[in-house]
């Protein structure tokens, strides 16, 4: 007899938190998991006593399902994904309801949608992001894919999520094909920009003025009491005051090798495919890649020389201008990450509400933070907003952080302390700002070896032009193309 109003596959840290958060809120749950085993341990822990269904073959998993059946994956992105697809499928009817809440890559949803469609299958690919903290009380949701599932999923997806201020569910609907997992996964790229500015910001405050991580915590929870406060921010001030056994900061004694799962890289390499120029987030991916090169970077610190100098300013100016260069950079990183999401729309051809996803990534997520309030206000001003560098407060913003934030970097460079993050962004603000780059002469170096051809300032756009720099290279010319 069909019981349960959903069922999960994978009782991972976040699929056993997502399935007690849908019990906390009256949802009945049948759960599966390829290891049976886990089923059964789950019943006994952490599940025990709830109304969750366990269920030890995906025949009978299936068979607890009300109609029309909806079928959570929690799985490795991936080719698990397809598997676990392919074992359902024989046991579904049209019109049942499949929904991938992994990290997968939106050009695998977007297939999924497609061929789950012809069989009468509706697909949903939605992002999740919070940790398993998140899964556990509130996460932040954002399911897109095929929209007729949307009104199956609504009541479910709305209730577990976070709440934002007002009670609003940090859960909407994206859009179609891959969009859902296109916004997680830009997110997850912002993420990796946030967490690597406030890794340069630790690096200034230890090796540039010689803080401890005590004095450290101090300055990030001032930090997060103003604008830059958010959840990486208070992680970070309470990460400084824990020790290790012998009483010593655990911070000091972590291996400085960074791992990434590859949503950050994905980012960047759309960005790439979109034309669009994702400069911080490309160096955070870049951060964490040089990191892991640990014996090769200790090799070279031997070899190669440079300052190895303590900022002599003064200290508290100097505290000062690193928040504003971290706040100036924040909003740079999140500027690139919507012109991404906004250009992608275009590319295929989603309907994005931006508002709505300020408001997703308010709550619940791990980007969230007070700051995503304004992006929210600015769109609702402006939903055409072509970048929000351009809306009236993050304008005034950047103007206010930015004498802080140019001494920061140029300090930076004196001292020998590398921040890729904090000065890609200033060196893109500028870019953005500038009516005129010396991309003229790097088109006349192209026309010269390859006959690539330009375009003038006097003559409409559209028009290419060859010039025989040398006198023998000929009129031929090479057709335009553009990344």
């Amino acid at each position: 007899m069909p019981q349960a109003d959903i069922g999960l596959i994978g009782l991972a840290v976040m699929g056993q938190n997502l399935v007690l958060n849908m019990n906390d809120h009256g949802f009945t749950v049948a759960v599966f998991n390829r290891t049976v085993s886990k089923v059964d341990e789950f019943l006994a822990g952490p599940a025990k006593g709830t109304k969750i269904i366990g269920t030890h073959s995906l025949e009978e998993f299936i068979s607890k399902l009300k109609k029309p059946r909806r079928v959570m994956l929690m799985v490795k992105a991936g080719a698990p994904v397809d598997e676990f697809i392919d074992l359902c499928l024989p046991l579904l009817e049209k019109g049942d309801i499949l929904i991938d809440g992994g990290n997968s890559l939106f050009t695998d949803t977007d297939r999924r949608v497609k061929a789950l469609k012809e069989k009468g299958i509706i697909f949903i690919g939605t992002g999740i992001s919070g940790g398993e903290e998140g899964a556990r009380h509130g996460p932040s949701i954002m399911p897109g894919g095929n929209p007729e599932g949307w009104p199956h999923v609504k009541d479910i997806f709305q209730s577990i999520a976070a709440k934002a201020d007002g009670g609003e569910p940090c859960c909407d609907w994206v859009g179609d094909g891959g969009a859902g997992h296109y916004v997680k996964m830009v997110h997850n790229g912002i993420e990796y920009g946030d967490i690597q500015l406030i890794c340069e910001a630790y690096n200034l405050l230890k090796n540039g003025l010689g803080l401890s991580p005590a004095q450290q915590k101090q300055v990030f929870t001032k930090w997060n009491e103003k604008q830059l406060n958010s959840y990486l921010i208070e992680i970070t001030s309470h990460i400084f005051s824990v020790n290790d056994t012998d009483g010593q900061p655990l911070v000091d004694k972590i291996l400085d090798v960074a791992g990434q799962k590859g949503t950050g890289k994905w980012t960047v390499m759309d960005s790439l495919e979109q034309g669009m120029p994702l400069t911080l987030i490309s160096e955070a991916v870049f951060a964490r890649c040089l990191s892991a090169i640990k014996e090769e970077r200790v090799e070279a610190s031997r070899l190669l020389s440079g300052p190895n100098l303590q900022y002599k300013g003064n200290q508290q100016e100097f505290i000062d201008g690193i928040e504003q260069a971290l706040y100036a950079s924040k909003i740079i990183s999140y500027a690139q990450g919507f012109m991404l999401m906004r250009h992608a729309a275009e590319s295929y051809k989603w309907r994005l509400n931006y508002g709505a996803i300020a408001l997703m990534w308010r709550g619940g997520c791990i980007i969230r933070s007070h700051f995503l309030n304004n992006i929210k206000e600015a769109y609702d001003k402006d939903p055409k907003l072509k970048n929000l560098l351009l809306a009236d407060f993050f304008r005034d913003e950047i103007k206010k952080a930015q004498t802080g934030w140019r001494k920061v970097v140029g300090a930076s460079v004196e001292l020998g302390i590398p921040i890729p993050c904090l000065s890609s962004a200033l060196a893109f603000y500028d870019g953005y700002r500038a009516a005129n780059l010396p991309a003229n002469l790097l088109q006349a170096q192209r026309d010269y070896f390859g006959a690539h051809t330009y375009e003038r300032i006097d003559k409409p756009r559209g028009q290419f032009f060859h010039t025989n720099w040398t006198g023998t290279g000929g009129k031929v010319s090479s057709s335009t193309y553009n990344a």
